[in-house]
């Protein structure tokens, strides 16, 4: 049974703090007087548990964060917002919806993250406790500045200082500088953060979901010494072992398991209505059905890979609905492709489209691949990393694993899980592919060729309304 411990926390604090709207108009969460609030441990808790709240808003996360994974080879948009479309066949501008709602959103995290930093070492409190939470803000703050680098590359840095003296409207610091902050974020949550928690407090992060994250920040840094020694914090540690079985990862019952580095945590109830499993579960089903697979994916898994049935509905399935009993998936069930991506739909006992499901950011087997890719691009063996993958999904082993097989083994182990598109473009950027050709290429009906300019594409412009309002201090990214 999943607990709800950080999301109480959310419902309290949120009655509150005002939410913000954009950048320039940022509650100055760090002012919060003593009297008002900072009162004692409680308080620091549920201002930490604050913190994640804004990371299940679909317009940051849930929905946001994977329109920007239909620019990938993998999937079609299938909804009916333009917005989208433009983001799929790189005919964006600065207008987007989805560029502006993700950045307002991810700035609100870091406000939060502050307010806590700046706050929690001045309350009596249990240490361990104070650690804890400090840990989580910082982790929070860096998984933010580096989702950021990932989507526009350079952005301002706002950290406590900044919040003390109401300094907001600042100047985009560097893609270096950004990724900077990143790792020293991570680095301080993993010094301040447990290994594991109890039951009762799942869907925390861990020391392990900071060195997760670490090893992601130093592969596309090509930092190989630096990714493959943080890799070894996941990969060597049982609390982060993978989970038996594939599936294990999304499915209700087992979702919050030893895999499971990082996670956005949903309970029906208590957490917005749109969440991913909204967003990716056919209408037929109760869902919106949007992000849907093509075949190209689907043809990319080898034979007899148990990973295809867990990842997508395919026609000819059988699906178990509760009271409701088997319904055999068709083709008709979705809006365009023919597939739809199942590691997101569950059902409740009465059938219906259960919102309670998590959606995975980070799992230990992304991790293993890292380590696989980091090793075999500095001349070394990624057998064992990529076999452990492998042998879990019940495939042959791989002797002398090259690039390529790192390239198919994180498709099909991730997809749908938002890493695609971005993946394609640092190998891009290394010279292993020639992204413009791969784009190029017309996979079917539902994927044509498209049009990909570098150095332009390899970042979103930041949103035209938060460099207008900054009077001439944001400079647009170049090319927009």
């Amino acid at each position: 049974m999943k607990k709800i411990t950080i999301l109480a926390g959310y419902i309290f604090l949120a009655t509150f703090m005002s939410c913000q709207k954009d950048l320039l108009d940022t509650t100055p969460y760090g002012q919060v007087t003593s009297q008002q609030y900072w009162r004692n441990g409680d308080d620091v808790v549920s201002a930490t548990n604050a913190v994640y709240a804004p990371l299940l808003n679909e317009d940051g996360f849930a929905h946001t964060e994977y329109t920007f994974d239909n620019c990938s080879d993998d999937m079609n948009r299938a909804g009916d917002h333009s917005d989208e479309t433009a983001l799929e066949n790189f005919t964006f501008d600065a207008s987007n919806s989805h560029i502006l709602a993700t950045w307002s959103t991810k700035y609100e995290v870091i406000s939060r993250a502050n307010a806590v930093l700046i706050n929690a070492p001045k309350v009596t409190m249990d240490e361990t406790l104070r650690n804890r939470s400090m840990g989580e803000a910082y982790f929070l703050r860096g998984f933010v500045y580096w989702r950021l680098s990932l989507i526009y590359g350079e952005v301002p840095i706002l950290l406590e200082a900044d919040a003390l003296a109401l300094n907001f409207n600042k100047p985009k610091s560097t893609l270096a500088e950004v990724r900077a902050q990143a790792e020293a974020d991570f680095l301080k949550a993993a010094s301040l953060l447990p290994v594991s928690y109890s039951a009762t407090e799942a869907g925390r992060v861990t020391q392990g979901s900071a060195y997760g994250f670490l090893t992601k920040l130093y592969v596309y840094q090509e930092n190989w010494a630096k990714a493959i020694e943080a890799s070894t914090k996941v990969t060597g540690n049982a609390a982060y072992q993978l989970a038996s079985g594939y599936n294990q990862n999304f499915e209700l019952t087992t979702e919050n398991n030893t895999e499971t580095l990082f996670s956005l945590q949903y309970e029906t109830g208590w957490t917005t209505d749109n969440s991913p499993a909204f967003y990716h579960t056919p209408q037929t089903f109760g869902g919106w059905g949007f992000h849907e697979p093509i075949q190209d994916l689907v043809s990319e898994f080898e034979e007899g890979d148990p990973r295809l049935a867990y990842s997508i509905f395919s026609p000819g399935d059988k699906v178990e609905r509760g009271s409701q009993g088997e319904t055999e998936f068709t083709a008709d069930m979705t809006r365009v492709t023919g597939y739809a991506f199942k590691k997101y739909s569950q059902f409740t006992a009465s059938g219906d489209m259960d919102q309670s499901l998590n959606a995975p950011f980070l799992r230990s087997a992304d991790v293993y691949l890292l380590a696989a890719e980091a090793k075999i691009r500095s001349g070394q063996s990624g057998d064992t990393e990529l076999n452990v993958v492998r042998k879990r999904a019940g495939l042959k082993t791989i002797t002398g694993a090259t690039i390529k097989d790192i390239m198919h083994e994180r498709r099909v182990e991730l997809a749908g899980e938002n890493e695609r598109h971005q993946d394609l473009m640092r190998w891009d950027k290394a010279g292993l592919i020639d992204i413009v050709a791969h784009y190029k290429i017309a996979r079917g009906p539902y994927k044509p060729s498209r049009n990909f300019v570098k150095p332009k594409h390899y970042y979103f412009p930041l949103p035209q309304r938060e460099v207008d309002l900054s009077n001439g201090v944001l400079i647009q990214n170049s090319n927009y």
